[in-house]
Protein backbone atom coordinates (compact mmCIF):
# COMPACT_ATOMS: atom_id res chain seq x y z
CA UNK A 1 0.00 0.00 0.00
CA UNK A 2 1.54 3.29 -1.14
CA UNK A 3 1.43 6.07 1.44
CA UNK A 4 1.48 9.63 0.01
CA UNK A 5 3.83 12.02 1.83
CA UNK A 6 1.33 14.87 1.58
CA UNK A 7 -2.27 15.34 0.44
CA UNK A 8 -2.54 19.08 -0.25
CA UNK A 9 -2.79 19.58 -4.01
CA UNK A 10 -0.02 21.68 -5.62
CA UNK A 11 -1.00 24.87 -7.39
CA UNK A 12 -1.15 23.34 -10.89
CA UNK A 13 -3.06 20.21 -9.79
CA UNK A 14 -6.84 19.93 -9.52
CA UNK A 15 -9.35 17.15 -8.90
CA UNK A 16 -11.56 16.28 -11.88
CA UNK A 17 -13.71 13.51 -13.30
CA UNK A 18 -12.74 12.08 -16.68
CA UNK A 19 -15.93 11.23 -18.55
CA UNK A 20 -15.60 8.42 -21.10
CA UNK A 21 -17.93 6.09 -22.95
CA UNK A 22 -17.21 3.53 -20.20
CA UNK A 23 -18.17 5.87 -17.37
CA UNK A 24 -16.60 8.54 -15.17
CA UNK A 25 -13.23 8.14 -13.46
CA UNK A 26 -11.98 10.22 -10.54
CA UNK A 27 -8.68 11.87 -11.41
CA UNK A 28 -6.03 14.41 -10.49
CA UNK A 29 -5.03 16.59 -13.42
CA UNK A 30 -1.96 18.81 -13.84
CA UNK A 31 -1.18 21.40 -16.50
CA UNK A 32 1.99 23.44 -17.16
CA UNK A 33 2.15 26.60 -15.04
CA UNK A 34 2.63 28.71 -18.19
CA UNK A 35 2.29 28.22 -21.93
CA UNK A 36 0.47 25.45 -23.73
CA UNK A 37 0.65 21.68 -23.64
CA UNK A 38 3.03 21.21 -26.53
CA UNK A 39 3.99 17.63 -25.65
CA UNK A 40 2.01 14.42 -25.54
CA UNK A 41 -0.23 13.87 -22.45
CA UNK A 42 0.44 11.21 -19.83
CA UNK A 43 -1.88 8.85 -17.95
CA UNK A 44 -0.81 7.37 -14.59
CA UNK A 45 -2.45 4.20 -13.19
CA UNK A 46 -2.16 3.26 -9.48
CA UNK A 47 -1.59 -0.14 -7.95
CA UNK A 48 -3.67 -2.49 -5.82
CA UNK A 49 -5.38 -0.64 -2.90
CA UNK A 50 -3.76 2.53 -4.28
CA UNK A 51 -5.24 5.67 -5.80
CA UNK A 52 -4.46 8.77 -7.83
CA UNK A 53 -3.03 10.41 -4.67
CA UNK A 54 -0.01 8.10 -4.91
CA UNK A 55 1.22 10.35 -7.76
CA UNK A 56 0.68 13.75 -6.05
CA UNK A 57 4.43 14.33 -5.64
CA UNK A 58 5.24 13.90 -9.35
CA UNK A 59 2.25 15.47 -11.10
CA UNK A 60 3.44 19.08 -11.10
CA UNK A 61 7.08 18.32 -12.06
CA UNK A 62 5.87 16.15 -14.95
CA UNK A 63 3.42 18.78 -16.18
CA UNK A 64 6.05 21.52 -15.99
CA UNK A 65 7.78 19.98 -19.00
CA UNK A 66 4.86 21.13 -21.16
CA UNK A 67 2.27 18.39 -20.99
CA UNK A 68 -1.08 17.48 -19.45
CA UNK A 69 -0.68 14.75 -16.82
CA UNK A 70 -3.58 12.79 -15.34
CA UNK A 71 -3.60 10.22 -12.52
CA UNK A 72 -6.78 8.17 -12.03
CA UNK A 73 -8.58 5.83 -9.69
CA UNK A 74 -9.39 2.68 -11.64
CA UNK A 75 -12.88 1.22 -11.58
CA UNK A 76 -13.83 0.43 -7.97
CA UNK A 77 -10.81 2.23 -6.48
CA UNK A 78 -11.36 4.96 -3.88
CA UNK A 79 -13.46 7.68 -5.57
CA UNK A 80 -14.32 5.91 -8.84
CA UNK A 81 -17.64 4.09 -8.81
CA UNK A 82 -17.43 0.32 -8.72
CA UNK A 83 -19.81 -2.45 -9.65
CA UNK A 84 -21.07 -5.62 -7.96
CA UNK A 85 -20.05 -7.78 -10.91
CA UNK A 86 -16.63 -9.39 -10.50
CA UNK A 87 -16.38 -9.76 -14.27
CA UNK A 88 -16.08 -5.97 -14.61
CA UNK A 89 -12.74 -6.16 -12.81
CA UNK A 90 -11.17 -8.67 -15.19
CA UNK A 91 -7.85 -7.47 -16.61
CA UNK A 92 -9.21 -6.99 -20.13
CA UNK A 93 -12.15 -4.95 -18.79
CA UNK A 94 -9.89 -2.68 -16.76
CA UNK A 95 -7.65 -2.32 -19.82
CA UNK A 96 -10.70 -1.30 -21.87
CA UNK A 97 -11.35 1.41 -19.28
CA UNK A 98 -7.79 2.67 -19.77
CA UNK A 99 -8.23 2.74 -23.54
CA UNK A 100 -11.45 4.74 -23.15
CA UNK A 101 -9.70 7.29 -20.91
CA UNK A 102 -6.79 7.48 -23.35
CA UNK A 103 -9.23 8.35 -26.15
CA UNK A 104 -10.46 11.29 -24.08
CA UNK A 105 -7.02 12.59 -23.12
CA UNK A 106 -5.49 12.17 -26.58
CA UNK A 107 -8.52 12.84 -28.75
CA UNK A 108 -6.28 13.81 -31.67
CA UNK A 109 -5.29 10.12 -31.91
CA UNK A 110 -1.63 11.08 -31.73
CA UNK A 111 -0.99 8.95 -28.66
CA UNK A 112 -0.11 9.41 -24.99
CA UNK A 113 2.37 8.14 -22.42
CA UNK A 114 1.05 5.34 -20.21
CA UNK A 115 2.50 4.66 -16.74
CA UNK A 116 1.30 1.81 -14.54
CA UNK A 117 2.43 1.21 -10.96
CA UNK A 118 2.42 -2.39 -9.67
CA UNK A 119 -1.02 -3.84 -10.58
CA UNK A 120 -1.51 -0.72 -12.71
CA UNK A 121 1.51 -1.80 -14.75
CA UNK A 122 -0.07 -5.18 -15.47
CA UNK A 123 -3.26 -3.43 -16.61
CA UNK A 124 -1.28 -0.94 -18.71
CA UNK A 125 0.43 -3.92 -20.37
CA UNK A 126 -2.98 -5.41 -21.17
CA UNK A 127 -4.02 -2.12 -22.76
CA UNK A 128 -0.87 -2.08 -24.90
CA UNK A 129 -1.38 -5.70 -26.00
CA UNK A 130 -5.02 -5.01 -26.90
CA UNK A 131 -3.90 -2.28 -29.33
CA UNK A 132 -7.11 -0.35 -28.73
CA UNK A 133 -5.31 2.82 -27.62
CA UNK A 134 -2.63 4.87 -29.32
CA UNK A 135 0.32 4.60 -26.89
CA UNK A 136 3.51 6.58 -27.46
CA UNK A 137 5.36 4.96 -24.56
CA UNK A 138 4.73 2.44 -21.80
CA UNK A 139 6.35 2.63 -18.36
CA UNK A 140 6.17 -0.32 -15.98
CA UNK A 141 6.76 1.29 -12.58
CA UNK A 142 7.56 -1.25 -9.88
CA UNK A 143 5.67 -3.82 -11.92
CA UNK A 144 6.83 -7.30 -12.88
CA UNK A 145 6.31 -9.85 -15.64
CA UNK A 146 3.49 -11.78 -13.94
CA UNK A 147 2.14 -12.77 -10.52
CA UNK A 148 3.67 -11.45 -7.32
CA UNK A 149 5.55 -13.80 -5.03
CA UNK A 150 7.16 -13.79 -1.60
CA UNK A 151 5.88 -12.09 1.54
CA UNK A 152 3.52 -9.72 -0.27
CA UNK A 153 1.84 -12.66 -1.96
CA UNK A 154 1.38 -14.43 1.38
CA UNK A 155 -0.13 -11.32 2.96
CA UNK A 156 -2.50 -10.90 0.01
CA UNK A 157 -3.62 -14.53 0.22
CA UNK A 158 -4.38 -14.06 3.91
CA UNK A 159 -6.43 -10.92 3.26
CA UNK A 160 -8.43 -12.54 0.47
CA UNK A 161 -9.05 -15.63 2.64
CA UNK A 162 -10.45 -13.42 5.42
CA UNK A 163 -12.79 -11.64 3.02
CA UNK A 164 -13.95 -14.89 1.42
CA UNK A 165 -14.61 -16.51 4.80
CA UNK A 166 -17.11 -13.85 5.90
CA UNK A 167 -20.45 -15.54 6.61
CA UNK A 168 -22.71 -13.00 8.30
CA UNK A 169 -26.32 -12.99 6.93
CA UNK A 170 -26.10 -9.62 5.09
CA UNK A 171 -25.60 -8.75 1.40
CA UNK A 172 -22.23 -9.99 0.12
CA UNK A 173 -20.73 -6.57 -0.61
CA UNK A 174 -21.60 -5.24 2.85
CA UNK A 175 -20.27 -8.40 4.45
CA UNK A 176 -16.95 -8.08 2.65
CA UNK A 177 -16.73 -4.38 3.48
CA UNK A 178 -16.94 -5.24 7.19
CA UNK A 179 -14.03 -7.62 6.80
CA UNK A 180 -12.00 -5.00 4.92
CA UNK A 181 -12.59 -2.62 7.83
CA UNK A 182 -11.46 -5.31 10.28
CA UNK A 183 -8.29 -5.94 8.27
CA UNK A 184 -7.57 -2.21 8.37
CA UNK A 185 -8.03 -1.79 12.11
CA UNK A 186 -6.23 -4.99 13.13
CA UNK A 187 -3.32 -5.01 10.67
CA UNK A 188 -2.84 -2.01 8.40
CA UNK A 189 -3.49 0.86 10.82
CA UNK A 190 -1.08 -0.46 13.52
CA UNK A 191 1.61 -0.90 10.88
CA UNK A 192 1.10 2.65 9.58
CA UNK A 193 1.45 4.06 13.09
CA UNK A 194 4.55 1.97 13.70
CA UNK A 195 6.03 3.49 10.53
CA UNK A 196 5.44 6.97 11.90
CA UNK A 197 2.72 7.96 9.41
CA UNK A 198 0.90 11.14 10.54
CA UNK A 199 -2.63 10.66 11.87
CA UNK A 200 -4.08 12.86 9.11
CA UNK A 201 -2.57 10.57 6.50
CA UNK A 202 -3.74 7.47 8.38
CA UNK A 203 -7.27 8.89 8.30
CA UNK A 204 -6.97 9.27 4.53
CA UNK A 205 -5.62 5.72 4.13
CA UNK A 206 -8.53 4.36 6.18
CA UNK A 207 -11.08 6.25 4.11
CA UNK A 208 -9.44 5.06 0.89
CA UNK A 209 -9.30 1.45 2.02
CA UNK A 210 -12.96 1.16 3.02
CA UNK A 211 -14.05 3.10 -0.08
CA UNK A 212 -12.60 0.45 -2.38
CA UNK A 213 -15.11 -1.95 -3.86
CA UNK A 214 -14.75 -5.25 -1.93
CA UNK A 215 -15.67 -7.14 -5.09
CA UNK A 216 -12.99 -5.19 -6.92
CA UNK A 217 -10.42 -5.92 -4.20
CA UNK A 218 -11.15 -9.64 -4.47
CA UNK A 219 -10.94 -9.70 -8.27
CA UNK A 220 -7.82 -7.52 -8.51
CA UNK A 221 -6.11 -9.39 -5.69
CA UNK A 222 -6.71 -12.75 -7.34
CA UNK A 223 -5.34 -11.39 -10.60
CA UNK A 224 -2.16 -10.28 -8.82
CA UNK A 225 -1.71 -13.84 -7.52
CA UNK A 226 -2.53 -15.57 -10.81
CA UNK A 227 -1.39 -13.11 -13.49
CA UNK A 228 0.31 -14.88 -16.41
CA UNK A 229 3.72 -13.84 -17.67
CA UNK A 230 3.07 -12.03 -20.97
CA UNK A 231 6.55 -10.64 -21.47
CA UNK A 232 7.13 -12.56 -24.70
CA UNK A 233 3.90 -11.20 -26.19
CA UNK A 234 4.82 -7.64 -25.28
CA UNK A 235 8.34 -8.10 -26.66
CA UNK A 236 6.96 -9.24 -30.02
CA UNK A 237 4.44 -6.39 -30.20
CA UNK A 238 6.84 -3.98 -31.87
CA UNK A 239 4.85 -1.10 -30.45
CA UNK A 240 5.66 1.74 -28.05
CA UNK A 241 8.97 2.52 -26.39
CA UNK A 242 9.12 0.80 -22.99
CA UNK A 243 10.73 1.84 -19.71
CA UNK A 244 11.12 -0.50 -16.74
CA UNK A 245 11.54 1.73 -13.67
CA UNK A 246 11.87 0.34 -10.14
CA UNK A 247 13.47 0.83 -6.73
CA UNK A 248 16.49 -1.18 -5.69
CA UNK A 249 14.58 -2.36 -2.57
CA UNK A 250 11.36 -3.41 -4.32
CA UNK A 251 9.80 -6.32 -2.42
CA UNK A 252 6.85 -7.08 -4.72
CA UNK A 253 8.91 -8.16 -7.72
CA UNK A 254 12.60 -8.57 -7.01
CA UNK A 255 14.85 -6.11 -8.90
CA UNK A 256 16.61 -9.01 -10.63
CA UNK A 257 13.25 -10.19 -11.99
CA UNK A 258 12.45 -6.72 -13.34
CA UNK A 259 15.93 -6.43 -14.84
CA UNK A 260 15.49 -9.72 -16.74
CA UNK A 261 12.08 -8.57 -17.93
CA UNK A 262 13.59 -5.34 -19.24
CA UNK A 263 16.22 -7.26 -21.18
CA UNK A 264 13.62 -9.53 -22.75
CA UNK A 265 11.63 -6.45 -23.75
CA UNK A 266 14.74 -4.63 -25.07
CA UNK A 267 13.46 -1.82 -22.86
CA UNK A 268 15.05 1.17 -21.19
CA UNK A 269 15.76 0.27 -17.57
CA UNK A 270 16.37 2.46 -14.52
CA UNK A 271 16.87 1.25 -10.95
CA UNK A 272 16.46 4.05 -8.38
CA UNK A 273 18.81 3.78 -5.38
CA UNK A 274 17.17 3.87 -1.97
CA UNK A 275 13.62 3.43 -3.30
CA UNK A 276 11.32 0.51 -2.62
CA UNK A 277 8.08 -0.54 -4.29
CA UNK A 278 6.70 3.00 -4.70
CA UNK A 279 9.31 5.22 -6.38
CA UNK A 280 6.80 8.01 -7.11
CA UNK A 281 6.32 8.37 -3.33
CA UNK A 282 9.81 7.50 -2.10
CA UNK A 283 11.90 9.21 -4.79
CA UNK A 284 9.61 11.68 -6.57
CA UNK A 285 12.23 13.97 -8.10
CA UNK A 286 14.26 11.15 -9.59
CA UNK A 287 11.10 9.44 -10.81
CA UNK A 288 9.79 12.63 -12.44
CA UNK A 289 13.08 13.53 -14.13
CA UNK A 290 13.53 9.97 -15.41
CA UNK A 291 10.02 9.89 -16.87
CA UNK A 292 10.43 13.32 -18.47
CA UNK A 293 13.70 12.34 -20.17
CA UNK A 294 12.26 9.03 -21.36
CA UNK A 295 9.08 10.62 -22.69
CA UNK A 296 11.07 13.14 -24.71
CA UNK A 297 13.16 10.34 -26.17
CA UNK A 298 10.00 8.41 -27.08
CA UNK A 299 8.41 11.48 -28.70
CA UNK A 300 11.53 12.15 -30.76
CA UNK A 301 11.55 8.53 -31.91
CA UNK A 302 7.89 8.83 -32.88
CA UNK A 303 8.63 11.99 -34.88
CA UNK A 304 11.42 10.24 -36.77
CA UNK A 305 9.16 7.30 -37.52
CA UNK A 306 6.48 9.57 -38.92
CA UNK A 307 9.01 11.46 -41.03
CA UNK A 308 10.40 8.19 -42.35
CA UNK A 309 6.92 6.95 -43.27
CA UNK A 310 6.15 10.25 -44.99
CA UNK A 311 9.33 9.99 -47.06
CA UNK A 312 8.58 6.40 -48.06
CA UNK A 313 5.06 7.36 -49.17
CA UNK A 314 6.28 10.01 -51.61
CA UNK A 315 6.17 8.85 -55.25
CA UNK A 316 9.63 8.49 -56.76
CA UNK A 317 10.45 10.26 -59.96
CA UNK A 318 10.11 8.08 -63.01
CA UNK A 319 13.30 6.92 -64.66
CA UNK A 320 12.39 8.98 -67.75
CA UNK A 321 12.33 12.15 -65.61
CA UNK A 322 15.79 11.62 -64.24
CA UNK A 323 18.85 13.11 -65.98
CA UNK A 324 20.36 10.63 -68.39
CA UNK A 325 23.82 10.00 -67.14
CA UNK A 326 25.60 7.14 -68.77
CA UNK A 327 28.68 5.45 -67.54
CA UNK A 328 30.46 6.94 -70.52
CA UNK A 329 29.69 10.46 -69.21
CA UNK A 330 31.31 9.82 -65.85
CA UNK A 331 34.94 10.76 -65.26
CA UNK A 332 37.20 7.92 -66.28
CA UNK A 333 38.52 6.39 -63.13
CA UNK A 334 39.92 2.91 -63.18
CA UNK A 335 39.67 0.58 -60.25
CA UNK A 336 43.41 0.70 -59.94
CA UNK A 337 43.23 4.47 -59.37
CA UNK A 338 40.89 4.11 -56.40
CA UNK A 339 42.36 4.10 -52.89
CA UNK A 340 42.29 0.75 -51.10
CA UNK A 341 41.00 2.18 -47.84
CA UNK A 342 37.22 2.36 -47.44
CA UNK A 343 35.49 5.70 -47.80
CA UNK A 344 33.77 7.46 -44.94
CA UNK A 345 30.42 5.80 -45.60
CA UNK A 346 31.86 2.33 -45.34
CA UNK A 347 34.06 3.22 -42.40
CA UNK A 348 31.07 4.45 -40.36
CA UNK A 349 28.40 2.05 -41.52
CA UNK A 350 28.65 -0.04 -38.34
CA UNK A 351 29.25 2.88 -36.01
CA UNK A 352 26.23 3.55 -33.75
CA UNK A 353 24.67 6.94 -34.31
CA UNK A 354 22.17 8.83 -32.11
CA UNK A 355 19.18 7.29 -33.84
CA UNK A 356 20.30 3.78 -32.91
CA UNK A 357 19.81 4.54 -29.24
CA UNK A 358 16.03 4.54 -29.65
CA UNK A 359 15.95 1.19 -31.40
CA UNK A 360 15.55 -2.06 -29.49
CA UNK A 361 18.90 -3.08 -28.02
CA UNK A 362 19.01 -6.57 -26.58
CA UNK A 363 21.66 -7.21 -23.96
CA UNK A 364 20.85 -10.93 -23.62
CA UNK A 365 23.55 -12.19 -25.96
CA UNK A 366 26.23 -9.99 -24.41
CA UNK A 367 25.16 -10.94 -20.91
CA UNK A 368 25.23 -14.64 -21.65
CA UNK A 369 28.62 -14.37 -23.32
CA UNK A 370 30.20 -12.26 -20.61
CA UNK A 371 28.46 -13.58 -17.50
CA UNK A 372 31.35 -15.85 -16.50
CA UNK A 373 34.20 -13.92 -18.08
CA UNK A 374 36.00 -11.49 -15.75
CA UNK A 375 37.76 -8.50 -17.13
CA UNK A 376 37.92 -4.73 -17.04
CA UNK A 377 35.11 -4.30 -19.55
CA UNK A 378 32.70 -6.29 -17.46
CA UNK A 379 33.75 -4.42 -14.33
CA UNK A 380 33.03 -1.10 -16.03
CA UNK A 381 29.60 -2.26 -17.18
CA UNK A 382 28.46 -3.21 -13.70
CA UNK A 383 30.21 -0.55 -11.64
CA UNK A 384 28.13 1.97 -9.76
CA UNK A 385 28.29 5.51 -10.98
CA UNK A 386 28.93 8.39 -8.64
CA UNK A 387 25.26 8.86 -7.78
CA UNK A 388 24.75 5.23 -6.78
CA UNK A 389 23.07 4.24 -10.04
CA UNK A 390 23.89 0.60 -10.65
CA UNK A 391 22.20 -0.26 -13.92
CA UNK A 392 24.05 -0.63 -17.20
CA UNK A 393 23.85 2.78 -18.86
CA UNK A 394 23.10 3.48 -22.49
CA UNK A 395 22.79 7.24 -22.76
CA UNK A 396 20.53 8.69 -25.46
CA UNK A 397 21.68 11.71 -27.43
CA UNK A 398 22.04 14.80 -25.20
CA UNK A 399 19.03 17.05 -24.93
CA UNK A 400 19.91 20.50 -23.62
CA UNK A 401 16.27 21.10 -22.70
CA UNK A 402 16.42 18.38 -20.06
CA UNK A 403 18.17 19.26 -16.84
CA UNK A 404 19.54 16.85 -14.28
CA UNK A 405 17.37 16.39 -11.22
CA UNK A 406 18.35 17.74 -7.85
CA UNK A 407 18.22 15.58 -4.75
CA UNK A 408 14.85 15.59 -3.05
CA UNK A 409 14.37 16.78 0.48
CA UNK A 410 12.73 14.85 3.25
CA UNK A 411 12.28 11.62 1.27
CA UNK A 412 12.74 8.21 2.76
CA UNK A 413 15.81 6.43 1.45
CA UNK A 414 18.73 7.92 -0.43
CA UNK A 415 17.13 9.50 -3.45
CA UNK A 416 20.18 10.05 -5.62
CA UNK A 417 20.33 12.62 -8.39
CA UNK A 418 20.09 10.45 -11.49
CA UNK A 419 21.50 12.07 -14.65
CA UNK A 420 18.39 12.95 -16.61
CA UNK A 421 19.53 11.38 -19.88
CA UNK A 422 21.08 8.27 -18.34
CA UNK A 423 18.47 5.70 -19.26
CA UNK A 424 19.63 2.12 -19.02
CA UNK A 425 18.58 -0.58 -21.35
Amino acid sequence: MSTPRFLDLPDQVRQVTIQSHRGGFAALEAYPPTGVCERRPALLIPGFTGSKEDFISVLQPLASAGRRVVAIDMRGQYQTQGTASAGCYAADELAADIAAIADVLANDRQGLHLVGHSLGGLIAREAALARTARITSLTLLGSGPGRITGQRAEMLRGMLAMIAAASTPVPADDRMREIVGKIWHEHLAPQARADGVPESTIAFLHKRMISNSPTGLMAMGRYLLDCPNRTAELASLGGPAILVLYGENDDAWRPAVQERMARRLSAHRVCIPGAGHSPAVEAPETTASTLTAFWRTAEERERRRKASRADSDRPDRRDSDRPDRRDSDRPDRRDSDRPDRPGPDRAHSDRPGPDRLDRAHSADSADSADSDRPGPDRDRRTARSGDGYSARAVAPAPDPAVSSPSPSHGNRGSEAALPSRQLAR
